[in-house]
């Protein structure tokens, strides 16, 4: 038997709708002129939901590898790439999901070589990429606790 932090990873998946929502403002807001046209606070709030869905999406990867795949993710890619061989997350999930992780560098050290024009794309992909996050994990557990 494994020990699964649940209590820590309902913390998180509850975090996730507050992501979607995010998102929903982000996209509607890139919509009118005054806001989505380069705001500073326009594309410094994208950058900070993208910050928190990655650590979202890899806080909740981890206790989950650290519950059932026994094993130590060497880098953020490679959360999503164990939870994507462990049948937690399919492929195409797993796609959008690495492309999250993959910007975390640049988001949290290379944070002043960042373009600030625009709605970024993975912001309209989260919605449904969460989503399905947010249904597969619980899926998961419950399909390895039998």
């Amino acid at each position: 038997m494994y020990y699964v932090d649940q209590e820590q990873i309902d913390r998180r998946l509850a975090f996730i709708p507050t992501l979607l929502q995010a998102c929903r403002e982000l996209q509607e807001e890139s919509e009118t002129a005054e806001f989505g046209d380069g705001s500073l606070l326009f594309h410094l709030a994208q950058e900070r939901t993208l910050v928190l869905a990655i650590e979202t999406v890899t806080d909740i990867g981890s206790l989950l590898i650290d519950a059932f795949m026994m094993r130590d993710a060497s880098s953020y890619e490679d959360i999503v790439e164990i939870l994507s061989g462990e049948k937690v997350i399919d492929a195409e999930l797993a796609s959008v999901l690495t492309a999250l992780v993959q910007m975390r560098r640049f988001l949290t050290q290379d944070y002043t070589e960042i373009s600030r024009t625009g709605l970024h794309p993975l912001i309209g992909a989260l919605p449904e990429a969460l989503g399905g996050f947010a249904a597969a994990v619980p899926a998961f557990i419950s399909k390895e606790s039998l």
